[in-house]
């Protein structure tokens, strides 16, 4: 396979820093990005294009009793210990430093891994649009990225595509037999911002089984469905 075709590392680079490559074809990648600049220039790329959309996750905080319930599952005291420990000072309890202790371990660990990898704590859903060649003069792809928490979706060509001030690009999502269904025009040389009303039930509620985008008139399609070539194309 030649990982050197700009088309196949940027799909890779994709699929590998939002998560979506797993298991031995994940492991296979990390093993070829030192030989070959192009993978290592894609993931680098595609990490400025993503980790951007974690800073709409908005920070959750845990249940009450979920750090009461982890160090009695972690240090669980006997029922006979119990009522000896009842008598001592809290700060002298065995269990209070081994619930402090653990409580610092584990926001060391949480710490580390943010700062680590940031952009792999709510991996955000990427889709990328290949062109179709249905027309010659657009090339490259497009790429639909969806937050893990759905609060920001956006669309965006790779490199800026040529269109004409007579037409616009449409960016449709459908069921596997469904009918397309408009998510808005699209800018043809920079970054969109989505309204994600349009996807009822989010990226994983709605059946979404592709995407693709359509050149239409200034404005959009006047019917409610694609008119012009489908130019880009992609399956979730």
């Amino acid at each position: 396979m030649d990982y050197g075709k700009k088309e196949r590392a940027e799909a890779l680079g994709a699929e590998y820093v939002a998560g979506t490559l797993r298991g031995p074809a994940r492991r296979r990648f990390e093993a070829l990005l030192p030989s070959h600049p192009a993978l290592r220039s894609a993931v680098a790329a595609w990490r400025g294009r993503l980790i951007p959309l974690t800073t709409a996750v908005v920070p959750v905080a845990p249940p009450v009793g979920t750090w009461a319930a982890i160090e009695h599952r972690l240090w669980p005291v006997s029922a006979a210990a119990a009522p000896a420990a009842a008598d001592a000072p809290w700060w002298r309890a065995l269990g209070f430093w081994r619930a402090f202790s653990g409580l610092a371990t584990t926001a060391a660990l949480a710490l580390g891994v943010l700062l680590s990898a940031p952009g792999e704590v709510q991996p955000p859903v990427v889709v990328v649009l290949q062109a179709t060649g249905k027309d010659p003069s657009l090339s490259g792809s497009v790429v639909a990225s969806f937050s893990a928490d759905g609060r920001a979706v956006t669309a965006k060509p790779v490199v800026p595509v040529a269109v004409t001030a007579e037409r616009s690009l449409q960016l449709w999502w459908a069921t596997e037999k469904g009918k397309p269904t408009s998510l808005g025009l699209i800018k043809a040389d920079g970054s969109t911002v989505l309204d994600r009303s349009k996807l009822p039930g989010g990226i994983k509620g709605s059946a979404i089984d592709h995407m693709a985008v359509s050149v239409e008139p200034a404005g959009g399609s006047p019917t409610g469905q694609p008119t012009g070539p489908v130019v880009f194309y992609g399956k979730l």
